[in-house]
């Protein structure tokens, strides 16, 4: 597939952006851009997931605006092709497909959802464009697909960390709560599999549909299961605000668990005082100014943190962070392979040693396209409207 090369005019940009894109450690380029390669986008920025896709089209439209002030890509500007899905898998095929086909991206970044990417797979793999998803489930990147890549921590690695911090507190007997999105399924099997070897017992389990507003039933089932001591819910957007919601209301007190995909204030929002109490495994970039001096990620988490509250006034969430990490690993390869021919970005990307990102320290190979350990995961608490790192050591 080759890359447009289309000669664009230079952009005139504020002070404000240029001081962005060096705040985010890019060097300015003093030569006129070249050329405009083209990136695309697929999100889910309407629809049930649009409170995890609206900030990864943000965060993307932000840092390749700074990228292009900065002088873009080895000389070469961006522009981001960017489309919304509204959550709906067969929508995001076909956009996926127009964007291999008559836009000829380089690369593709999204994948809101694990339903959503599980969809445009097939497309980039046949047009073979590298793809960095958004999405969750680890069945986007197992087996390994040649061109396939994700950010986010694995739903295998949230049920993981969950059930340590479980045997912390001695509890072993769970019931889980999934939703039957994909993710939500994916989680659910990836925990129940997990399970024996953490020594936890699944003692029950209900599900719930991604658009139910009343889950009182699956909640009453919950108090009638004898000697349950925690519940974990497996979901992501609007649904586990819901069931935080009607858990409280039954009156249940065992200790709630949800995923990191919630990890965005806009759960303790929808959840209210329901949220008091939830344990999360989530990414660092939620409390990055609480992480010790020394910790590698702390400067990068800083760094997009205030760059997006100065530039949207809203808190940070670890969905932003997703994209801007996707984003990053694809410039960073691109300079590594002199460009943007896809072959050779596929291979850079394969080959990212020690990417500080915002989920983590990313290490990829030909075996693993996600590049992230359970260290990469941090537990939370929220108490009283914001998020605790809790000390791995027993809290």
């Amino acid at each position: 597939m080759r890359v447009s090369r289309r000669f664009v005019s230079a952009a005139v940009v504020s002070a404000a952006v240029v001081s962005a894109a060096v705040a985010l450690g890019l060097t300015a380029v003093a030569a006129p851009a070249r050329a405009d390669v083209k990136i695309g986008a697929v999100l889910s920025t309407t629809g049930l997931a649009e409170y995890l896709g609206a900030p990864e089209k943000r965060t993307l439209e932000l840092w390749v605006e700074a990228i292009n002030a900065a002088g873009g890509v080895n000389g070469e500007k961006l522009n981001l092709i960017l489309h919304d899905d509204g959550g709906d898998p067969e929508t995001a095929r076909k956009l996926v497909e127009r964007l291999v086909r008559d836009d000829k991206v380089a690369a593709v970044i999204g994948g809101t959802t694990t339903a959503t990417t599980l969809a445009m797979i097939p497309v980039v793999e046949a047009a073979q464009v590298p793809f960095v998803s958004l999405a969750g489930a680890v069945q986007i990147v197992e087996p390994v697909r040649k061109w396939v890549f994700k950010t986010p921590h694995t739903d295998r690695m949230a049920c993981e960390k969950i059930f340590a911090d479980l045997k912390r507190r001695k509890l072993t007997t769970i019931a889980i709560v999934s939703g039957t999105d994909a993710f939500g399924r994916s989680m659910r099997e990836q925990c129940v599999k997990a399970a024996p070897g953490a020594g936890i017992t699944v003692a029950h389990e209900e599900i719930y549909g991604p658009a139910d507003t009343d889950v009182s039933a699956q909640m009453a089932a919950l108090k009638r299961t004898p000697g349950l001591q925690a519940v974990v819910v497996a979901g992501h957007g609007q649904g586990p605000a819901i069931v935080t919601r009607a858990y409280r209301q039954a009156g249940l007190t065992l200790p709630l668990y949800q995923s990191h995909g919630v990890a965005s204030k806009q759960f303790i929002a929808l959840a209210g005082p329901a949220a008091e109490g939830v344990r999360l495994p989530a990414a660092p970039l939620l409390v990055a100014d609480r992480l010790a001096d020394g910790d590698p990620q702390k400067a990068v988490l800083q760094d997009y943190a205030k760059t997006w509250q100065r530039k949207t006034g809203q808190p940070v969430s670890a969905f932003g962070g997703h994209a801007y990490d996707g984003l990053m690993l694809v410039v960073e390869a691109a300079k590594r392979a002199g460009g943007f021919d896809p072959a050779k970005l596929r291979d850079a990307l394969e080959a990212t040693r020690g990417h500080v990102g915002t989920g983590g320290i990313v290490t990829m190979s030909p075996t693993d396209h996600t590049g992230l350990d359970l260290s990469a995961l941090r537990m939370l608490e929220i108490r009283k409207g914001d998020w605790v790192l809790l000390s791995e050591q027993g809290s």
